[in-house]
């Protein structure tokens, strides 16, 4: 076990190996400011910790259907506050196949899959209700994609109906949705907002008409500020863009150009992701460009630098890998205050203690389990056919789980964490030795804090935590790099 940890990396490191992705939103990971021979070292295959354990780590021959409704049947209500719960509801459908994109999706012009995929979701939802004790209670809501808005604002208004039948809505509830601009309309933005959505993100990519070419996700600036002036003019609170870097034929200056044009929005959230680039990975779609038109190494980290100064020049802070926001958005003030949290969502300022996905591959975490629902629409509905919850594997938590969950959690969201006084302090010094080394961390008794230089390669040193991990032989083609 007390293996050091660059030596481990550098074994893992292949020259021809790829970045691949894991539970990551477009299949995208952040390309850090840094030293570049710490960018070298640290940039080796890691988890992403969405989860902890990760998903190939997970005890799926333990799992089974019936073990998850049973214990989700033995949830226990607060005394005083029900069944807290945050909901992921997953609408694949896309009208058009972008070419960078890693997500589950289905690609159709047929909006007449609408209405049987909504009650499918519904009906999961219903089965989900009986199972769960005491009076249920929303506290968040997202909903992703695929694209969110290829649904009719009438369908939306539905599922949302469907939804909210027989649950209490949290006075502080948080609901969001990803919204594609050329697919969002002020009908939606009308029902959205009366339903009591506060929050949506448009996926902007890049402004450059080459790119957008290249990657077959084609919108104007234009058209970007009016669904961004829909969503102001209707009330949302909280409106985030999305951008990637690295992406083919990006240049500095259209790099500069887009964020320009972003900062002149005035969102309140930036997320500005790297591409990675997979095209033999199933079900990517990544093809219309070749990977000579990819900016190199040194060329795509020049892109994140500039982008990122010129994000902090504007008054955003980078609260989280990969996440901006200006000192107004609640997930600033919540950074600041140490109460920021992370799940499959991503970044949240809501902490429900349960998180329930519907919807094809969707995952949900209930504390003591994962459980990832089938990844095919066909499969999805014929488990639903059956009468039974569409879950097809999962992971059944045990004590040490939760508690090294716990620890990245900390980490993840706060940069710092208190090991309990029985941990192996002697292993652990030893997986850090070469970021104690690089001054990336520190550790004081049972204190373990990520140093500002090392918030760059924070999951890595979140590696030195995972003992599931450590106790095989990693498979380094199950993550992306580091950094």
């Amino acid at each position: 076990m007390a293996i050091v940890f660059f030596d481990l990396l550098q074994k893992m490191k292949k020259p021809d190996q790829g970045h691949l992705f894991l539970n990551g939103k477009n299949g995208i990971l952040p390309v850090m400011n840094g030293n570049k021979q710490l960018l070298e070292k640290y940039n080796v295959p890691v988890p992403r910790y969405t989860s902890y354990p990760t998903v190939p780590f997970w005890e799926e021959e333990a799992f089974s259907t019936e073990a998850w409704q049973n214990l989700v049947c033995q949830i226990q209500p607060n005394p005083k506050r029900g069944v807290e719960v945050a909901l992921y509801i997953h609408l694949p459908f896309c009208e058009s196949l972008c070419t960078f994109c890693g997500c589950n999706k289905r690609i159709t012009k047929n909006h007449q899959v609408e209405e049987p995929y909504l009650q499918a979701v519904l009906q999961e939802w219903e089965r989900y209700k009986k199972l769960l004790p005491g009076t249920l209670v929303l506290k968040e809501l997202h909903l992703g994609g695929g694209t969110p808005t290829f649904f009719s604002a009438a369908h939306l208004k539905a599922l949302m109906e469907g939804i909210f039948s027989g649950v209490h809505i949290a006075p502080d509830v948080a609901m969001s949705l990803e919204g594609h601009p050329n697919h969002t309309h002020p009908e939606h933005m009308d029902v959205l907002k009366d339903l009591g959505f506060s929050r949506i993100s448009f996926g902007v990519q890049d402004y450059d008409p080459r790119v957008q070419q290249a990657i077959n996700r084609i919108q104007s600036y234009h058209r970007v500020a009016e669904v961004t002036g829909y969503a102001r003019d209707k009330g949302f609170a909280f409106i985030s863009h999305d951008l990637v870097f690295g992406l083919p034929f990006q240049t500095k200056d259209s790099i500069r150009e887009s964020i320009h044009k972003t900062i002149a929005l005035k969102p309140e959230r930036i997320s500005f992701y790297s591409y990675a680039h997979v095209p033999w990975v199933k079900g990517t779609g990544q093809r219309g460009f070749s990977e000579e038109h990819l900016p190199s190494g040194a060329e795509k980290r020049a892109l994140y630098e500039l982008g990122k100064s010129m994000l902090e020049a504007a008054g955003y802070h980078e609260i989280g890998f990969d996440h901006f926001a200006l000192e107004s958005d609640e997930l600033f003030k919540a950074r600041q205050e140490g109460t920021l949290h992370r799940n499959f969502m991503g970044y949240t300022t809501s902490h429900a203690p349960y998180l329930i996905g519907l919807g094809v591959s969707a995952i949900s975490d209930i504390g003591t389990a994962y459980a990832q629902n089938e990844k095919t629409l066909e499969s999805y509905y014929a488990r639903l056919q059956e009468g039974s919850l569409p879950v097809f594997r999962g992971h059944l938590m045990r004590a040490a789980d939760r508690q090294i969950k716990a620890l990245i959690l900390d980490l993840m969201c706060r940069f710092r964490t208190t090991l309990p006084s029985d941990w192996d302090m002697e292993t652990l010094e030893s997986r850090l030795a070469e970021p104690l080394a690089d001054a990336l961390v520190k550790i004081e008794g049972f204190e373990l804090q990520v140093r500002e230089k090392g918030i760059p390669f924070i999951r890595n040193i979140c590696l030195a935590l995972d003992e599931r991990y450590w106790a095989k032989e990693p498979n380094t083609v199950l993550f992306s790099a580091g950094v």
